[in-house]
């Protein structure tokens, strides 16, 4: 279990002491990585040196809505910086608006800007209908990501496992799948797990792996 966890703090008020503790606990639980916003990956990547949790950051996020060029220059920055994967936000607008080929583009972009570094592409499933998510994620399928994942945690709502049924459907076999928002007891993250999701993005990571539930509210 330890391996699927994305260790999350994505909190706005989120502090240095916080970011330290968090990578801490990564280290000491062997997670996969922690997950948190770009300006602490610099002292992050400093205090993993030499562990094996990765170093993930967010580009674009929550609401997806910079331009293509702000979100390339994030994600290069962000691996500079000494992140190793990179979980960027879809611009929503041009899913409802049917721009598909600029979702394609975007996505692809920021992939060629960080090589061989990890992408997942955020595709807030709680402001889509089961026909958008299942067109995302072929785009997401043609666009060379890595992985595609149900949500920001900052919507409505977090991963369900219907939509990651029709994403699993839609996918092709070489895109993984992260599911992340409202994930918070052991039984719920194996629930996914057993669909076949690769990362569990989560706040309660800790609480999971010791067979608890978390009562963490981000």
């Amino acid at each position: 279990m330890n391996q699927y966890i994305d260790h999350t703090l994505l909190k706005a008020d989120s502090t240095q002491e916080e970011i330290k503790k968090l990578c801490q606990e990564a280290g000491k639980y062997n997670f996969a990585s922690v997950c948190i916003h770009p300006q602490f990956v610099a002292f992050a990547s400093k205090l993993l040196t030499g562990l094996s949790p990765k170093v993930c950051t967010v580009i674009g996020f929550p609401l997806g809505q910079n331009t293509t060029e702000t979100k390339v220059f994030e994600s290069q920055n962000a691996i500079e910086n000494g992140a190793n994967e990179i979980d960027m936000v879809i611009n929503i607008s041009w899913l409802k608006d049917k721009e598909y080929d600029k979702l394609k583009n975007e996505i692809s972009e920021i992939k060629k800007a960080i090589g061989n570094h990890t992408l997942k592409v955020i595709i807030e499933i709680s402001l889509l209908n089961n026909a958008e998510i299942a067109k995302i994620s072929q785009i997401v399928s043609q666009s060379g990501a890595d992985f595609i994942k149900t949500s920001t945690g900052f919507g409505t709502h977090g991963a369900t496992l219907d939509a990651v049924k029709i994403m699993k459907t839609n996918v092709s076999n070489d895109v993984q799948i992260k599911a992340s928002g409202g994930i918070r007891d052991y039984e719920t993250a194996k629930s996914y797990i057993d669909l076949g999701v690769k990362r569990l993005g989560t706040s309660s990571g800790i609480e999971i792996i010791q067979g608890k539930t978390s009562n963490k509210t981000y």
